[in-house]
């Protein structure tokens, strides 16, 4: 089932993670953002610009799980890419999103 429908500047879905209301953050990879989908209507209800294209993955942590953590890649940019991506490979901690992340599950192995 199709859940959400990428905008153009969105570009490309990468990493993951869901809220304590349920709802899925998404990490745009070239899209430079993270972005929140209501997987019940399949909108998306909050969009995060970051100061670098390529975000990766986002997770929630910090002691109440209210700060959000988002990784950026560098690899495969040439040099002329990377001086003007500065931010490019960064982790960002985006506080103040008024929503709080669940703890992850963990799995015997």
């Amino acid at each position: 089932k199709l859940l959400y429908h990428l905008e153009k500047e969105e570009q490309m879905p990468d990493g993951m993670c869901i809220d304590a209301e349920g709802k899925l953050w998404v990490a745009c990879i070239d899209g430079g953002r993270v972005i929140r989908i209501d997987p019940e209507t399949g909108k998306r209800i909050q969009t995060v610009k970051l100061p670098t294209p390529r975000i990766t993955s986002c997770c929630f942590g910090g002691k109440d799980y209210s700060e959000m953590y988002v990784t950026s890649a560098y690899d495969g940019l040439d040099e002329a890419t990377l001086a003007k991506e500065p931010h490019a490979g960064e982790i960002f901690k985006i506080t103040g999103l008024g929503v709080k992340g669940i703890p992850q599950n963990f799995f015997a192995a």
